[in-house]
């Protein structure tokens, strides 16, 4: 079949062309393709040479630097790729500018001789005080320090570019320099105790001096609302998501719950240009809100709050689903909603009751609907309203309405996996994801919402769906190591750990944090490093509050690797669930040709492996795929791999194949440009020219 990404080539010459073998005594001219595949093998060796893997910080305190540089996929490692000489500790100038000539990145704290050296001096003028900072990548962006610092005016080497200033007068807080093959960057004080309560954009600023980071990930999910993003390029975005390690948008698909012929054909381009690009799309419903239009329509169907108003809490409206006249209704219309879209999964998120305020707010507080108040009072012998009435309940009668109203969530998740159950018969491709609000690290939760994880993860043994802790807002202000914690408490309540993900609400929080009110820079990846060895899957809420300078490093965050190293001239990568690898050229895996790989980054499965330069190039490859990658190899005019995946996987070729083969049976290639698309579960597949 004609090539879909790149032109058709003429067939190599053969031994009797003139451009193969010259006349006698006429100098022999070279191939050009040889020519440049000699190119690219030989700048693919020196360019994984060595490779940036580690860090070594030098003194007896490291600080937060190992926080920062691991949050970006460096591992701690003398004499180590990037070198921190913290303030205080004495280095030596020639060995630093020995190592900055071998490629290292210097980073150098403060005042010190070896900053001076490399022409960082701290002048006699007044000392700034300095509580707010300005970064180059987003000058409006308020960086705030907790605690002001006083710091020398510096005077910085012509050569060098300022990262980051003092807001009011200017003076340069954070700079550096490109030299022969390294670089050094300067900080005027220490970056604190997390790494991030001063300068948010350090592992931007070492990118900027030619770093680039060791690993890359394809897992993300992140959260979408077109009501940010109605008159935008999809394509441009698209792109754009896939490049930041985003495999699975989840859209908000409320917006689409009524036919409407312009909006609908704006879902299905968005869609189309997601799978274009190798990102599957879920439906994301946020039950017992329905839509705008189903609100204004059924007034009859409104959820009450505690003072029996109609429940429009914040941005959701909610709807009474005990009632099953609206639970039909709504039914009807999810089957409506994900049967004429080409989904790839439903996200049934936050299908409990409000609010955060729990008893102390009646107005915020629901469900107080008839039917719910009905079946209380049958169960209970009084009406839940009486809870805020003159008589008041008793701590056991608050205790006894909580735990009815956890059970009625629980049921109603049921029964709304049951239905999604139902509509897999005739979509059997679709994958699930139940958000739920984490009430084991916060549990709160359980009695201001009616959270309980306990109730519902035993349905991982009958049903088949991920688990997706949301991030409690009470908590957002706690640094990342909550999530090995919140992982640990949710360990034991189910077998299913591959079935578990977390949810990282990146917003502005409503606690007094610094530097900045969003998670940004370096506290965003720790924050999703630290998830993503914690969890098999990492969400972030949403697509849209992720800043701009963030978007390039996301990928190299949620990587999980456990040991990297050069060992006899071949990188040896260990991970937990797949990593990338920048990469140029053809490369031997364990010895073997490779064919998962698209000219910058090489694609590996779970697991120990080595890779090295090879010098033959293989006629079919895969340039990406989103599922779990199991195996793969080079066969007879093509290549064969095996995979695992809870949603349909999608593999980008070099070109479209001859044939395809899964589990042993050839199929008619399903294809979205130049993208494969796979059925969901795990498959071996052959694809041959």
């Amino acid at each position: 079949m004609p090539s879909l990404t790149k032109p058709n080539f003429p067939p190599p010459p053969t031994k009797s062309d003139s451009l193969w073998r010259a006349p006698p005594g006429v100098p022999r001219r070279h191939s050009c393709r040889r020519c440049n595949l000699f190119t690219i093998l030989l700048a693919a060796s020196l360019a994984n040479a060595a490779p940036t893997l580690s860090f070594h910080v030098m003194g007896s305190d490291p600080g937060s630097w190992p926080a920062i540089l691991s949050s970006i996929g460096l591992s701690a490692s003398a004499p180590g790729d990037v070198l921190v000489i913290p303030t205080g500790t004495q280095a030596s100038f020639e060995e630093c500018q020995s190592r900055i000539e071998r490629g290292a990145v210097l980073i150098i704290e403060g005042q010190s001789p070896l900053a001076e050296s490399f022409g960082f001096h701290a002048t006699t003028k007044p000392h700034v005080i300095v509580r707010s900072v300005e970064d180059v990548r987003s000058p409006k962006l308020p960086i705030v320090w907790e605690k002001p610092l006083d710091v020398p005016v510096f005077e910085i080497p012509k050569e060098a570019r300022v990262f980051a200033a003092e807001r009011w007068q200017g003076v340069p807080l954070m700079a550096g320099f490109k030299r022969a093959k390294g670089a050094v960057l300067w900080i005027a004080a220490s970056p604190g105790p997390y790494g991030y309560e001063r300068f948010p954009y350090i592992p931007q600023a070492l990118t900027d001096l030619g770093l680039e980071a060791p690993f890359r990930s394809e897992r993300l999910w992140a959260f979408f609302d077109s009501a940010y993003r109605s008159r935008v390029d999809i394509d441009y975005f698209a792109a754009r998501w896939k490049a930041s390690g985003i495999g699975a948008l989840h859209v908000a698909a409320w917006h689409y719950w009524e036919r409407d012929p312009q909006a609908d054909d704006y879902l299905r381009k968005l869609i189309e240009a997601c799978h274009r690009n190798g990102i599957v799309v879920y439906a994301w419903l946020e039950l017992p809100h329905v839509s705008e239009k189903f609100w204004d329509q059924h007034p009859e169907w409104r959820e009450k709050t505690a003072l029996l108003q109609d429940a429009q809490l914040d941005w959701r409206k909610l709807m009474n689903l005990t009632n099953r006249a609206a639970f039909a209704e709504v039914s009807k219309g999810a089957r409506d909603l994900i049967g004429r879209f080409d989904w790839d999964g439903v996200n049934l998120a936050e299908l409990y009751f409000e609010s955060l305020e729990g008893f102390s707010n009646p107005a915020r507080m629901t469900p107080f609907n008839d039917d719910v108040r009905a079946g209380f009072r049958l169960k209970s012998g009084f009406d839940p309203i009486e809870l805020w009435s003159i008589k008041a309940k008793q701590a056991s009668e608050i205790a006894q309405f909580v735990d009815f109203r956890a059970d009625l969530a629980r049921r109603q998740q049921a029964e709304w996996l049951a239905q999604i159950d139902d509509i897999r018969k005739t979509k059997p491709h679709l994958d699930l994801a139940l958000t739920h609000v984490d009430d084991r690290f916060d549990t709160t939760m359980h009695e201001k919402i009616g959270a309980d994880a306990s109730r519902l993860l035993p349905m991982l043994s009958s049903h088949d769906f991920t688990f997706l802790i949301e991030d409690p807002a009470t908590i957002w202000n706690l640094g990342p190591q909550r999530y090995p914690q919140i992982a640990a408490r949710y360990a034991g309540l189910t077998p299913s750990q591959d079935k578990l993900a977390i949810d990282i609400n990146v917003v502005e929080r409503y606690q007094d944090v610094y530097p900045t009110k969003q998670q940004t820079g370096t506290e965003l990846f720790e924050l999703v490093h630290t998830a993503s060895a914690s969890f098999p899957r990492v969400a972030l809420y949403f697509e849209n509050s992720i800043l701009p300078p963030d978007l390039a490093l996301l990928s190299a965050a949620a990587s999980s690797v456990d040991r990297a190293e050069m060992v006899g001239g071949k990188l040896v990568v260990e991970s937990r669930r797949g990593a990338g690898i920048p990469w140029q050229g053809p490369a031997l895996v364990d010895g073997r040709p490779w064919p998962v790989l698209n000219g910058k980054t090489l694609w590996l499965p779970r697991g120990p492996h080595s890779v090295e330069p090879s010098a033959k190039p293989i006629t079919l490859e895969i340039l990406d795929f989103n599922g779990d990658l199991k195996s793969a190899k080079v066969i007879s005019n093509g290549l064969e791999f095996a995979y695992q995946s809870s949603a349909r996987a999608l593999a980008t070729l070099e070109h479209a194949p001859g044939k395809v083969e899964i589990d042993g049976a050839e199929v008619k290639p399903e294809l979205a440009g130049n993208v494969l698309i796979l059925p969901r579960g795990q498959h071996l597949v052959t694809l041959t020219n």
